[in-house]
């Protein structure tokens, strides 16, 4: 966790919402973001201060990475661990970063399959994850900008379905996280309160990235 998530907020309310100030980029709305592919993160701009909302590639690729394609590039940082990690600790002091989402999904282990879940919040208001993002150069001189997902243990609402689950931001804290606002961002990494999140089962298409739609998050008929 997290390794899929709806993402299909339009980038009008995404910078309404997080107070961004550059032009929009042009957003592909999918219901079924998955590594490697590009997503709408609002990170805090390292020359003016200001909040943007840019695209960045799921996979987080350190400045120090020699070889892209033998490149790990993982999704998701620890929270216990991103301060002093060598991969992460650079991005988790300077650069920091909000990925918003609608919702999120999880699967669980049962005694016939893996069955998918649905996870979104109980207020119907988008959730921005912590994020941290690095910017690597190629040696033909582009830039690659790629960001990862802070992951905490579960809350026991999540630990049903898994030991894991993103650090969820409350709007409050977001100033803090992006470096806008004196306080300890580390002190943030924590599991969601139990009655943030609501969860229901959803089909098990969501599981074929070559699956989009808003019909991924119908809950599942045979389970509800």
């Amino acid at each position: 966790m997290c390794g899929r998530y709806a993402s299909f907020l339009p980038p009008d309310l995404i910078a309404r919402l997080f107070g961004t100030t550059n032009p929009l980029p042009n957003l592909k709305p999918t219901w079924n973001m998955a590594p490697r592919m590009d997503a709408p993160v609002v990170r805090r701009h390292p020359d003016t201060g200001e909040r943007h909302l840019d695209l960045l590639n799921w996979g987080f690729v350190p400045a120090f990475t020699k070889d892209l394609k033998t490149a790990r590039r993982p999704i998701n940082a620890r929270a216990e661990t991103v301060a002093s990690s060598g991969m992460f600790r650079a991005a988790f002091a300077k650069r920091r970063c909000l990925v918003p989402a609608a919702a999120f999904y999880e699967w669980r282990a049962d005694p016939g399959g893996k069955t998918p879940f649905a996870i979104a919040r109980a207020d119907g208001e988008p959730m921005a994850f912590a994020g941290i993002w690095e910017g690597w150069r190629a040696p033909d001189g582009e830039i690659l900008r790629s960001f990862a997902i802070l992951t905490t243990h579960a809350n026991r609402q999540m630990a049903a379905l898994h030991e894991r689950m993103p650090v969820i931001l409350e709007p409050a804290d977001w100033p803090v996280w992006l470096g806008e606002a004196e306080g300890d961002p580390q002190a943030l990494l924590r599991p969601s309160p139990e009655d943030v999140l609501r969860l229901w089962p959803v089909d098990k298409r969501v599981g074929n990235v070559r699956n989009d739609g808003p019909d991924l998050l119908e809950p599942a008929a045979s389970l509800v």
